[in-house]
C-alpha cells in the first residue's frame, strides 16, 4: 500500500478508542491522527453500578451499548463479585463484544450481530436477540447518560422486565490548541484528509467547537447510515459508508486513492 497517496485519517472516537484505532491504522501503513470528539467521564455516584453488580444473579441478559459501557461497568465491580455463568451478555458491535471477552466473559455468553450483517448496530443485534423468548426475563441495559433506548423498547415489547444503569457520561470534549491545529490542517488541505465518524454526536461537537460551513471540500467515512446523513447535513462534500471493522474502514480509505 502506498500510504503517501492515501488521505490522513482523522479518528474522532473517544480518546481511548481513538488512540487504539490510530495505532491499528498506522500498523497497516496509513497515516492517522486522533481528534476525540466525544468526551467520556465516569459517573459521579457509582452506587447504582455496585447495586447492579449485586443484582446480576437475577438477570438473564445484560446489554452493553458500547465499549465504554463495558469498561466503566467492570471498573465498578466489587472485589468479591464474579460474573454469573448463566447470565448472557449482548453487544451491538465487534468492539464491544471484544471488550466483554477481554473483561473475562465467556465468548459463548456474548450475543452480537451476525458477521455478515449489513450494519453493526442495535437493529442488527435485535435480529439475534429477537429469535429468543424474553417473556418474564430480567434484562439490564448498561449505557451512557442518554442515547437511544430503541433496543430496550424492543425487549420490553417482547415481555422482558428491562432496567437501565448509566455507567458513564458523554460530554463535549476539551477542544485545545492541538485540536484546532488538526482541524485547520484538514480544512487547508481537504483532499489530503478524511474524517472517520462513528457517532453523529461527534459531528455536532465538531461544529460546536470548530464552526459550521467549513467542510464543503472535505471527505468523511461514516460507520452507519444515520451518521452519514448527519455528515451530509454538516456539509461534507464526500461521504462514504463503511462497517466499523478495521478491514472495512481501510478498504473504504483505499477506495479514496486519487
Amino acid at each position: 500500500m502506498n500510504a503517501a497517496r492515501l488521505p490522513r485519517v482523522i479518528v474522532t472516537r473517544p480518546a481511548a478508542q481513538a488512540a487504539a484505532a490510530v495505532r491499528q491504522l498506522e500498523a497497516r501503513g496509513l497515516d492517522a491522527v486522533a481528534l476525540p470528539l466525544i468526551g467520556i467521564a465516569g459517573v459521579g455516584d457509582v452506587a447504582p453500578l455496585v447495586a447492579a453488580w449485586g443484582s446480576l444473579a437475577s438477570r438473564r441478559l445484560v446489554v452493553f451499548v458500547s465499549v465504554n459501557a463495558v469498561l466503566h461497568f467492570f471498573a465498578a465491580r466489587p472485589a468479591t463479585m464474579v460474573w454469573p455463568d448463566e447470565v448472557l451478555t449482548a453487544a451491538p458491535g465487534p468492539g464491544t463484544a471484544a471488550a466483554l471477552r477481554t473483561a473475562g466473559i465467556d465468548p459463548a455468553a456474548v450475543i452480537e450481530p451476525a458477521e455478515d450483517a449489513e450494519q453493526l448496530d442495535s437493529e442488527a443485534l435485535w435480529r439475534q436477540l429477537g429469535e429468543r423468548d424474553w417473556r418474564g426475563a430480567s434484562v439490564l441495559v448498561v449505557c451512557g447518560d442518554g442515547g437511544r433506548d430503541w433496543l430496550a423498547e424492543q425487549l420490553a415489547a417482547a415481555g422482558a422486565a428491562v432496567e437501565a444503569v448509566a455507567a458513564y457520561a458523554r460530554r463535549s470534549p476539551a477542544f485545545d490548541t492541538a485540536a484546532h491545529r488538526v482541524v485547520d490542517a484538514a480544512t487547508a488541505e481537504p483532499r489530503a484528509h478524511v474524517w472517520l465518524f462513528s457517532s453523529s454526536e461527534a459531528i455536532g461537537h465538531l461544529e460546536a467547537n470548530a464552526g459550521t460551513g467549513r467542510w464543503g471540500d472535505s471527505a468523511a467515512i461514516a460507520t452507519h447510515p444515520r451518521i452519514a446523513a448527519r455528515a451530509r447535513q454538516a456539509g461534507f462534500a464526500t461521504v462514504r459508508e463503511a462497517r466499523p471493522g478495521l478491514d472495512d474502514v481501510i478498504a473504504c480509505i483505499q477506495s479514496m486513492r486519487p
